[in-house]
């Protein structure tokens, strides 16, 4: 499973200072451990980005890729910044992301196809939050369908089904486990699907988080999911994938498969 590390935040107050002041040095030494705790990805999230967002991004791109060999996944609502970023990106780019409202979609894919990005598709759209895996599909059918007609393929695409805390919609949970068995028939080949892990446990007391995110990152690949949003320096949450892995023959047995 692809994992794209979630610690590079702009709300996160140490790696947010590091980011007004362009003080590199903290968050390549995030970088880099992201990496090493086994990240594929790292999202680079700017927030808005309403006040200098293209040069934040541009800035934070190359700094991190000039030090980190790893791709990013440039995640921000300020559309000049997601192009700064995707102009200075080395290798493939996700794109985190748009949802599935026609006035964002007509933003975001343009860029997808121009820079041969991958693209996070939210199951958003002007109604809010759906109440169902059938609505979940509806919006997941139209973000594939409007890719397709920018020349995108769903192959590019990452859908997510949108995880809700599971302390305030707790029924929520399983209409997302549908949908992802939901979207594998959404178009041949099907689209790929992503979630922001963390999210299921939000407003959960702290020794309870690790715990929700790793059952349900586990019901999820078991029901098809292909990338998570998560933190990858949780080693028991990395533990657990690396189990599911073994367990699933998708990976060869050692002893020593949790170094």
């Amino acid at each position: 499973m692809l994992i794209v590390a979630e610690n590079i935040n702009i709300r996160n107050t140490k790696i947010g200072t590091s980011m007004r002041e362009r003080n590199s040095e903290p968050i390549i030494e995030l970088a880099k451990s992201l990496k090493d705790a086994g990240a594929n990805y790292l999202d680079i999230n700017i927030g808005p980005g309403t006040k200098g967002g293209p040069e934040l991004m541009k800035w934070l791109v190359t700094s991190i890729q000039e030090k980190v060999d790893i791709p990013l996944c440039l995640d921000t609502k300020n559309i000049e910044a997601m192009k700064a970023g995707l102009e200075v990106h080395k290798g493939r780019a996700i794109i985190n992301s748009t949802d599935g409202s026609e006035m964002q979609m007509n933003k975001v894919m343009p860029l997808a196809k121009e820079f041969n990005a991958a693209i996070i598709g939210l199951t958003l759209d002007e109604s809010g939050i759906p109440r169902d895996e059938n609505e979940r599909f509806q919006i997941a059918f139209n973000i594939v369908t409007k890719a397709m007609e920018y020349g995108i393929s769903p192959e590019d695409l990452y859908i997510d089904p949108i995880i809700l805390p599971v302390s305030g919609m707790q029924n929520q949970v399983n209409y997302a486990i549908e949908s992802i068995k939901m979207f594998s028939q959404l178009s041949d080949p099907p689209p790929k699907t992503i979630v922001g892990l963390s999210n299921i446990s939000q407003s959960s007391p702290p020794e309870l988080r690790s715990l929700l995110n790793r059952i349900l990152l586990i019901m999820l690949a078991c029901n098809g999911l292909s990338a998570a949003i998560a933190d990858s320096l949780d080693k028991e949450l990395m533990a657990t994938l690396k189990t599911y892995d073994i367990l699933t023959n998708k990976v060869l047995y050692a002893h020593s498969y949790l170094d």
